[in-house]
């Protein structure tokens, strides 16, 4: 079996952006990795994205937070980067409903119940950290919406807050199949959320 470094940082956030991105295209390199799923809020990690993987071999797919996440009608992404994003003809933009909220949420907020999802979400945050959390959530919605395979091992990019701070390999599933999903290795993580 081969070795992998795994790479701890002392603190999380967006400090680690640069580092967790060279991380995730050496691997990508090393194993041919061709499909990479990024968390973008604002869009500004998804630029240091398509810098770093700057070559048509590889699926870039950006992940945004749904129109509406922080108030109605609005969408968080900048559009000055998304537009710099869909200047390159391997990134591809994804806006949908988060796997582990949707229609969830509403209930939290107006009934004050937590639905099985969000307990899911909170677990996965609250034990693995929310870069991790994210990671898999964002593979979820790529394999719904189609932008990947579920047949192939993908590298996942998030973070804590903004930036990222987590890369992991990850077999897809898609949400309807949740339990066939695999965080393979992972290759940084933050020791502390």
């Amino acid at each position: 079996m081969p070795k992998v470094e795994v790479v701890y940082f002392e603190n999380a956030g967006p400090d680690n952006t640069g580092k967790a991105l060279r991380i995730a295209k050496e691997y990508a390199e090393k194993n041919n990795i061709t499909s990479i799923i990024c968390a973008s809020t604002t869009g500004a990690t998804g630029l240091e994205l398509i810098k770093t993987f700057d070559d048509a071999k590889y699926n870039l797919v950006i992940v945004t937070h749904a129109d509406g996440f922080m108030k109605k009608n609005f969408q968080e992404l900048l559009p000055e980067n998304r537009e710099k994003i869909q200047q390159k003809p391997n990134a591809k933009i994804l806006t949908s409903i988060h796997a582990f909220s949707g229609i969830s949420r509403s209930f939290r907020k107006v009934m004050k119940v937590h639905t099985p999802v969000e307990i899911i979400a909170r677990m996965l945050r609250s034990v693995f950290g929310d870069g991790l959390k994210v990671c898999i959530e964002i593979i979820l919605m790529a394999a719904d919406a189609g932008a990947i395979s579920c047949d192939n091992d993908v590298l996942a990019i998030a973070g804590t807050g903004r930036g990222a701070d987590t890369v992991a390999l990850i077999r897809p599933a898609h949400t309807a199949t949740f339990l066939d999903l695999r965080v393979k290795q992972v290759l940084c993580k933050p020791n502390s959320w």
